[in-house]
């Protein structure tokens, strides 16, 4: 019987914002996998640990939750304009898929940083000392994100006092802007894909609660958390430890897909995990983030939970935070009733780690809303680079 020898193949593991994932470069990849296709799902799959009927990811370099189960694919950009392609796969933890749907907020940070460790940013542009500007080229969702890059004697600065909530130790700050956040503003379409701030939305076995959907960032579904029976407040444990709660949230999240036409029928939502977002909404109140850390009402304009990959999130989705900032500064969605309703530029809400700023500004042309840009700050640091190595017939 002959074994299959392992193979090694560069890349570098790098947290973003509250995420983790594995970044290679395009041209490093086995020639097969340098295209679209299961080649590339099989590998990214076998790096990851995938599909896991553990759910521990042992035998691979995910850590067996949405934040650390991703991969990404930098290149040079394929666009004027842009100084890399940024492609991101959201691996299945317990399913045989990658998730191509949607971008990644958070990893957005770390591609900005590894544009510039991969020596795919044209040195001219790389100041000494300062802020390299990195314009990103998202081939998901085919948007452009620029993140400011601090750079100390010509490398990323990556140590730095900017405090995270979510992550455990502070890092140097990257602002991140999300250029035309709206998926379907380049169709001319409204980022409301029912043409309404706020819908009564049928749900099966559940019954018919208001929702407010919106494409900003990425697909999102947001509900009043009243109206299922929380406050706003809850973290991982007690979400996540309930199988009904997230069987609920499963039904909300199918039946958004249905009403956004992101699906055709329910069984497509099985291989589109990453998106819609679901979240729920609350007016700020006290609370203990998962850290022990007091968070006041006082400090806060609203509270939000979010899902992802069927889980609910230890902190906050980066392109789900783009979806709250847009929808906050729109008067009349749900997310801004919970802020307290009125015109905003900015929000602050709570988040099961603590706290996230994000500003967004919005603006109604003709009888559609649009936002041409939200900002909001991440860090990211280089954890470590080499190889992974997988087996030579995993893919």
């Amino acid at each position: 019987m002959t074994h299959a020898p392992q193979i090694k193949i560069p890349a570098t593991y790098m947290r973003g914002g509250t995420s983790k994932g594995v970044f290679f470069r395009l041209q490093d990849l086995p020639a097969s996998c340098q295209q679209p296709g299961p080649a590339r799902d099989k590998l990214f799959m076998r790096v990851i640990g995938s599909p896991d009927p553990y759910a521990a990811h042992i035998d691979g370099m995910g850590g067996a939750t949405s934040s650390t189960s991703k991969c990404v694919i930098l290149s040079r950009a394929s666009v004027p304009d842009h100084d890399v392609d940024y492609l991101y796969g959201q691996v299945s933890i317990d399913k045989a898929f990658v998730d191509w749907s949607g971008n990644c907020g958070n990893l957005s940070t770390a591609a900005g940083a590894f544009a510039l460790h991969a020596g795919l940013v044209d040195p001219s542009r790389i100041p000494d000392n300062g802020v390299c500007v990195v314009r990103i080229w998202q081939a998901n969702i085919r948007k452009t994100i620029i993140a400011h890059v601090p750079v100390t004697n010509g490398q990323v600065q990556e140590t730095g006092d900017f405090e995270l909530d979510g992550v455990t130790f502070p890092a140097a700050e990257i602002v991140l802007e999300f250029i035309d956040p709206s998926d379907d503003a380049e169709e001319g379409g409204s980022m409301f894909p029912t043409g309404n701030l706020v819908d009564d939305l049928d749900v099966p076995g559940i019954g018919t609660l208001k929702a407010t959907m919106i494409t900003a960032g990425i697909p999102s579904v947001f509900v009043n958390a009243a109206d299922i029976g929380y406050t706003g407040t809850e973290l991982r444990e007690a979400i996540n430890t309930d199988p009904a709660a997230l069987a609920k949230f499963e039904a909300i999240r199918v039946a958004g897909a249905l009403r956004m036409g992101l699906i055709k029928t329910p069984e497509e939502a099985l291989t589109r995990q990453h998106t819609p977002k679901i979240a729920f909404v609350a007016p700020p109140n006290d609370y203990l983030a998962s850290s022990g850390k007091q968070i006041r009402s006082a400090d806060i304009d609203l509270l939000v939970r979010a899902l992802s990959m069927g889980k609910l999130h230890h902190a906050m989705m980066g392109t789900c935070a783009v979806a709250i900032g847009t929808a906050a500064a729109i008067p009349g969605t749900l997310v801004n009733q919970a802020a307290g309703g009125g015109e905003r530029q900015a929000v602050r809400f709570g988040h099961p780690s603590g706290t996230l700023r994000v500003g967004a500004e919005a603006c109604l042309v003709g009888r559609d809303w649009v936002v041409k840009k939200a900002v909001m700050s991440r860090s990211a640091r280089l954890l470590m680079e080499g190889w992974v190595r997988v087996p030579g017939n995993a893919f």
